[in-house]
């Protein structure tokens, strides 16, 4: 759920705390490897891959 979206002002708290928390992982990921991590539908299509090695699209084939 996005900041915007939380019915209560702890929700929205919530939610901000953890996109500031993955903002941070995902800056010291990207320190650690050397590059910077795919972001949007390239990202989707990279998770899906490394999960069993199928794209999304040949997932939903099967």
């Amino acid at each position: 759920m996005g900041v915007e979206q939380a019915p209560t002002e702890k929700g929205k708290q919530a939610a901000e705390g953890l996109r500031q928390e993955t903002l941070k992982e995902e800056r010291k990921v990207e320190a650690e490897t050397g590059h910077d991590l795919k972001k949007g539908e390239d990202r989707f299509e990279e998770r899906s891959k490394s999960s069993d090695g199928q794209s999304a699209g040949a997932k939903q084939e099967d």
